[in-house]
């Protein structure tokens, strides 16, 4: 049996890795900042198999509480064999345009939050010489785009992060998993108009459990997102910077 961290655990994707993990009876330990939700989450995953549920409810843009709460994990619990970092918000892009609130929302809630955990995370699992972290990140970092750059920006930075803490881990025994996923269809993404290309949440939670238990280095859900970025990168950029993207 595995022990789980999942960070941001309330998501719909997050959710649905979860259930992958009960499923397979394994120790899960689920934060979140909404306590009913998450306690309503332990009791779906404890029914659906999951060898024990422990839940941390706790705002993630709290960076002070980082080093505590992540000493507290490994001390309650010992080891942890995969972290899975799932929270962040896409906030309102046109605002963050013009707006230093919403635009340092957007950056600190999907990379500097992210940054700061995994800054103490990793140390812990360095020491126990094993364990895999996983972060979902998302295409939207792989080219800036006037519909969301700053959304982009932060998970452009997400990504170059975890590059390094890869090069840096490697032969430590502890991967690194950047999981890059297309829009799916969840409540983050009520609002907008739904596309063939958007992905179905039970669908991409079974493509993370995969891409965390084979080692991944980098892995793009949907899959066919992989060469629709690659499109977009390829695009020179004095007719890139012409379209309405």
């Amino acid at each position: 049996m595995k022990k789980i961290l999942i960070i941001g655990a309330t998501s719909a994707i997050a959710q649905e890795t979860s259930k992958v993990y009960a499923t397979a009876k394994n120790e899960l330990i689920l934060w979140g900042r909404n306590s009913q939700m998450l306690e309503a989450i332990a009791s779906d995953l404890r029914v659906r198999g999951a060898g024990k549920v422990s839940v941390i409810s706790h705002d993630l843009n709290d960076l002070s509480s980082h080093q505590k709460l992540v000493n507290d994990i490994w001390t309650n619990h010992g080891s942890v064999d995969v972290v899975l970092v799932a929270h962040g918000v896409l906030g309102d892009p046109r605002k963050a345009e013009v707006d230093q609130a919403e635009m340092l929302h957007l950056l600190n809630s999907n990379f500097v939050s992210h940054a700061s955990l995994l800054t103490y995370i990793a140390p812990k699992m360095v020491a126990q010489k094993n364990g895999t972290i996983a972060v979902i990140s998302s295409v939207a970092g792989d080219r800036g785009k006037q519909s969301n750059y700053v959304y982009g920006s932060a998970k452009a930075g997400m990504t170059c992060f975890l590059d390094g803490m890869r090069n840096r881990l490697f032969g430590t025994g502890v991967h690194i998993v950047n999981l890059k996923l297309g829009p799916v269809d969840t409540p983050m993404t009520k609002d907008h108009k739904k596309s063939p290309l958007f992905g179905k949440a039970p669908q991409v939670g079974a493509g993370i459990a995969r891409a965390i238990e084979d080692q991944k280095n980098t892995v793009y859900l949907p899959f066919f997102w992989r060469y629709i970025m690659w499109i977009i990168c390829s695009i020179p950029e004095n007719i890139f910077k012409r379209l309405r993207l």
